[in-house]
C-alpha cells in the first residue's frame, strides 16, 4: 500500500472509522476533506448488484445535474452546414464536419463531448477506434446523436452528463466541486442516485445498490449508508 501524505492523513481523521454517513452528512463533510490547491471535483462511486457482461444488466444513462458539474465542458458539434449556425448559437466550442473528422484522425481529441446528427454518423463511424476508448463516440442513448442540435449542446453545457457502469459493476460520476455549497452537492447527488435507481434492470437480482462512496480529488472516501437513499 502506498504511503499516504500528511494532508491526506489529516483529511481522513475527519471521517469516523466504521461509520456510514447519511447523504446529507456526507455532503456537509466532503468539502472539508479537500486539500488540493485547485478546486477539487466531488465524485460519487456506486457499486451495483449487476453483471455488466450480460447486455440486459448494463446500466447506462444520462442525467442533468441541477447545479452542473462546475467544469467547463468543451463541445464539438459534427454536423452538416445546414446545422452549423444552430450549433454555434447554442454555444458549441467547435463546429464543423470533414475538417474535424480529419483533425481527429490525426490525433486531436481536445474536447469533452461530441454532438452529431444521424446523417453524419457514416463519416464519424471510422473514428470509433479513436473516440470509443476515450468515451467520446456520439451515441443516441446518451442524447449526443440527435437532430435537435441546439438543445443537445445547451443540455451538455448546463450540466447534462452521460454515465455507464464499468466492467466491475461500478458507476463513477463527478457531481460538482469542493467549492460548491453542501446543498448543491446534495441536490446533484440525489438527481444522480434517483436516475440510477430508475434504471435498475429487470434482470438484476438481490440488492441493487450495494455501496456508495463520496470523495474529492485525491481525498479519502466517505461511506454513505444505503438506508438513507431512496431505493
Amino acid at each position: 500500500m502506498p504511503k499516504r501524505g500528511k494532508k491526506y492523513i489529516e483529511a481522513q481523521k475527519l471521517i469516523e472509522a466504521e461509520k456510514e454517513y447519511s447523504l446529507e452528512e456526507a455532503t456537509e463533510l466532503v468539502g472539508k476533506t479537500a486539500f488540493t490547491k485547485f478546486d477539487s471535483s466531488v465524485d460519487l462511486d456506486i457499486r451495483l448488484g449487476v453483471d455488466p457482461r450480460h447486455a440486459d444488466q448494463m446500466v447506462r444513462g444520462t442525467v442533468s445535474l441541477p447545479h452542473g458539474t462546475g467544469k467547463t465542458v468543451r463541445v464539438l458539434a459534427l454536423v452538416n452546414p445546414s446545422k452549423q449556425e444552430e450549433a454555434k448559437e447554442a454555444g458549441a466550442d467547435h463546429v464543423g464536419l470533414d475538417d474535424y473528422v480529419e483533425k481527429i484522425q490525426e490525433g486531436w481529441t481536445d474536447i469533452d463531448v461530441i454532438i452529431a446528427t444521424p446523417d453524419v454518423m457514416g463519416k464519424i463511424g471510422r473514428l470509433g477506434k479513436i473516440l470509443g476508448p476515450r468515451g467520446l463516440m456520439p451515441n443516441p442513448k446518451s442524447g449526443t446523436v440527435t437532430m435537435d442540435v441546439a438543445d443537445a449542446v445547451k443540455d451538455v453545457k448546463a450540466g447534462k452528463i452521460d454515465f455507464r457502469v464499468d466492467k466491475y459493476g461500478i458507476l463513477h460520476c463527478s457531481i460538482g466541486k469542493s467549492s460548491f455549497e453542501p446543498a448543491q452537492i446534495r441536490d446533484n447527488a440525489e438527481a444522480f442516485i434517483k436516475t440510477v435507481i430508475k434504471l435498475r434492470p429487470a434482470s438484476a437480482k438481490g440488492v441493487y445498490i450495494r455501496s456508495v462512496f463520496m470523495s474529492t480529488t485525491m481525498g479519502p472516501s466517505i461511506p454513505i449508508s444505503r438506508s438513507t437513499l431512496q431505493s
